[in-house]
């Protein structure tokens, strides 16, 4: 049984917190073309939304299930059938929602006992949302969402374009959400272990699911998310290779136990970034150590505002699950504390923390040891997950651990980690997420044996492209 039982931890002072935050085999495997997807999407068995009554969740607690006109968000949004809260800020503006997608939606939950995740009045953690296109194309994407986000959160980004191209769709809330997630479990590393074992429980519901409606299995599982939802790809491949053919990776967390990992970067930048930013002879060491750090040379214009709204929390919040026994009973420390404030989250240095800390994150660590297909994204001008600590990391790991032949890794020139600084920083940044696109369908080429995806390499920014070719190009070749 999973466990989710919060409230077990030792009482702790709540302090504000305002802000969002942080949103095997060896050889290569491949599907073959006769159990890959049907080209296009076909109709499904009984016509728009038959059936529908006699769909069942395996393992879930609640479910309702809606006959509905458009599943992407040109149509969920008016209907209340997602939550545009929970995507917020994760696209730039003018991302254009596809349109002509009828079919079914499930939402519910499966059985826990933590309660921060309020959509529909539910109350009730572990929420998911399963789509069932009316034409289909024989494949299902499972996704796990960035940041401390509920189940809609990849609606935009991701959803609504696999949907469009025929694909079954499932997401889970991953187990715990917002700002207090830490809370949920009964030991320091529970609440993050258990969004992977959330993503497993859905995958297989949902295929389950997805044999319902089209009266046969998926042909094809894909994987794919951003930031955690990278993160919780890798781990499914690493951990569960037999539930999926391939997974897309999108700026995914890199939990190590030795390091490097979000607990190793992030203090030097809420160190040195409050020197940098006061000018005056101290200014310049500061930008070298925060280049020492990972933040890459040419990314200072996004410092302040990551110092404002990401470094900060999103260290107290992860410090708080994996170690709570750093700032005493406070909870998730003192928010832009001064170094050499006592229990400064400034000052952690998680190398000399107790072995019970790395046991914790040892307990949700990747390895490397994908067990299928992996293409990885990564933004040269991420400054919340930067790319030298992060990807660069785990494409070494992947290689070392002989599974090089299956990954792919494309680092993505001026990409960053959140595609709406896009807007803000037109001329210095470009969105991710047509390069997710064109690695998607990169890996369904894979998978069918019809072309090999490009070598690792630079993804360069076109010369002199406009805002509407890098919102909707991306060519990885």
């Amino acid at each position: 049984m999973l466990k989710t039982r919060t409230g077990t931890r030792p009482a702790r002072r709540r302090t504000m917190l305002a802000a969002l935050s942080l949103a095997g085999a060896c050889s290569l495997v491949i599907a073959s073309a006769a159990t890959a997807p049907a080209a296009g999407a076909a109709a499904a068995p009984g016509g728009h939304c038959a059936n529908r009554a006699r769909l069942h969740v395996p393992g879930a607690e609640h479910q309702q299930a809606a006959c509905l006109e458009e599943l992407t968000t040109a149509g969920t949004v008016a209907s209340g059938h997602t939550d545009p809260a929970d995507f917020a800020g994760l696209t730039p503006k003018d991302l254009p929602a596809p349109t002509g997608v009828p079919g079914i939606q499930i939402d519910g939950y499966f059985p826990d006992t933590s309660t921060t995740n309020t959509n529909h009045g539910w109350n009730h953690d572990a929420q998911f949302v399963i789509r069932l296109p009316d034409r289909w194309n024989g494949g299902l994407v499972v996704a796990g969402t960035p940041a401390n986000r509920e189940q809609y959160a990849n609606d935009r980004a991701i959803a609504d374009w696999v949907l469009s191209r025929g694909y079954a769709y499932a997401a889970t809330d991953k187990g715990n959400t917002g700002l207090g997630f830490y809370r949920d479990g009964r030991r320091p590393g529970d609440a993050i272990a258990e969004w992977n074992e959330r993503v497993t429980q859905l995958t297989r519901a949902a295929k389950a699911v997805v044999a319902q409606r089209y009266h046969r299995p998926p042909a094809r599982t894909l994987a794919t998310g951003l930031s955690n939802g990278g993160y919780l790809v890798r781990w499914q491949l690493e951990n569960h290779p037999e539930l999926y053919d391939g997974g897309v990776d999108w700026e995914g967390a890199l939990w190590r136990t030795d390091g490097p990992n979000l607990l190793t970067f992030l203090p030097p930048a809420m160190r040195h970034y409050p020197a940098f930013a006061a000018g005056g002879p101290g200014a310049e060491d500061a930008r070298k150590a925060m280049h020492e750090a990972g933040y890459p040379a040419g990314s200072e214009f996004l410092w302040p505002y990551h110092h404002k709204v990401y470094w900060d929390l999103t260290q107290r919040i992860y410090r708080e699950e994996i170690d709570p026994g750093f700032d005493g009973d406070t909870e998730a420390g003192t928010p832009y504390c001064a170094p050499g404030t006592p229990a400064c989250d400034a000052d952690y240095d998680y190398a000399s923390r107790p072995d019970s800390v790395h046991r914790a994150v040892d307990r949700i660590a990747l390895t490397g040891r994908i067990g299928k297909p992996l293409i990885t994204l990564h933004g040269t001008l991420d400054v919340l997950l930067p790319m030298a600590e992060d990807s660069d990391v785990y494409d070494r790991m992947v290689r070392r651990a002989g599974r090089g032949e299956l990954m792919r890794y494309y680092r993505i020139e001026d990409g960053t980690h959140v595609d709406s600084l896009a807007d803000t920083f037109p001329d210095k940044l470009r969105p991710i997420v047509p390069c997710h696109r064109s690695a998607f369908e990169a890996m369904e080429k894979w998978l069918d044996g019809t072309a090999r995806p490009p070598a690792d390499h630079t993804v360069r920014r076109p010369s002199g492209a406009d805002a509407t070719t890098l919102l909707t190009s991306c060519p990885l070749d």
